[in-house]
């Protein structure tokens, strides 16, 4: 038997063995997105909203939009309205992408720009994996309003744990659930001047928290072949920072890690979204007459101070949070 929401999307998602055998179907995406457009505070009701996709998930986005009395328009690769056309639709306040364009592991792209719609209200993307994909972070530069798919993920998990228990369950459990999916899956990236403790605290913290910790710095090492003095000596900062951006963009979209950054990655904007991708970023500050300095070429250079000052502000911009580290363990 199928429920009247799975006759009407034409698909099941969810099935029920009843307690005679037979078998019972119903699809919980509808519940899902809509809990997910609720939560984003975009108002949709005769706006025009641009649905990038044309399978199963663009066809739940779309039946959940009209229903919500949005002008609904689709955007396929093949259909009248495609990602050639485009310009047809800058008048767009809001868009939904359905497609993986942007999923783990290939992050960093986007099947469009947000900047290229003036009225843009807010981005949809049912994408979780990363928690910002590209196109998320191009509408957080903007200021608009922005969601990923995990509230869906798990609003829809929610209606099917009812039919599977056969008892309701409180809406409140969604954000529970959500938030603790949230930072499970989210990487913790420690930042911070040479020498503040982001090894130490990292190891620990990872410990801790039954993660993999991994060290930037160590990966580097591995990628070049050579030790970190030696890569400066021999090919320079620049060439350093490029290995840096290399490590960063393969760690920064996985997920579950303990980063240990280097001191200097900051000084880098490009590295910025590679690890605010699927992060939360933590600033461990240490004063800096309890900084080593030993085997750390750009901090024997005997311009520490210099070297703070110009960092200082791009930890600020960086960070979530600050954390102070000149205690204990």
């Amino acid at each position: 038997e199928l429920s009247p929401m799975a006759k009407r999307m034409g698909a099941v998602n969810t099935i029920v063995r009843r307690a005679d055998g037979t078998l019972f179907g119903h699809n919980t995406d509808y519940f899902g997105f809509s809990s997910m457009v609720q939560r984003s505070g975009l108002s949709v009701s005769g706006k025009k909203v641009l649905v990038l996709g044309s399978g199963g998930a663009s066809n739940t986005a779309v039946k959940v939009l009209e229903d919500m009395q949005a002008k609904v328009i689709i955007v396929s690769r093949s259909g009248v309205n495609n990602y050639q056309n485009l310009h047809l639709h800058k008048d767009a306040s809001v868009i939904v992408n359905t497609t993986p364009v942007g999923m783990y592991p290939n992050t960093g792209v986007s099947p469009v720009e947000p900047k290229d719609f003036p009225k843009l209200e807010g981005v949809l993307d049912m994408i979780y994996n990363p928690a910002r994909t590209q196109l998320l972070l191009d509408a957080e530069e903007l200021g608009l309003p922005h969601e990923n798919g995990l509230w869906m993920l798990v609003a829809q998990a929610k209606e099917a744990a009812e039919y599977f228990g056969g008892k309701p369950l409180g809406d409140d459990i969604i954000e529970t659930v959500y938030n603790t999916l949230s930072a499970q899956m989210q990487n913790i990236v420690l930042i911070g001047m040479p020498g503040c403790g982001k090894s130490t605290v990292g190891s620990t913290l990872a410990d801790m928290l039954h993660r993999t910790f991994v060290d930037a710095d160590a990966e580097i090492v591995k990628l070049a072949g050579k030790p970190i003095p030696q890569i400066f000596a021999e090919e320079g900062e620049e060439a350093f920072r490029a290995y840096e951006t290399q490590v960063l963009s393969d760690l920064g979209k996985k997920s579950c890690l303990v980063i240990a950054t280097g001191g200097g990655c900051v000084t880098k904007p490009r590295n910025y979204p590679l690890l605010h991708q699927n992060s939360r970023i933590v600033w461990l500050k240490r004063k800096l007459d309890r900084l080593p300095t030993e085997g750390r070429p750009l901090s024997q250079s005997g311009k520490l101070i210099q070297m703070y000052e110009v960092r200082r502000p791009l930890y600020e911009s960086f960070a979530d949070c600050i954390v102070d580290n000149n205690t204990e363990i």
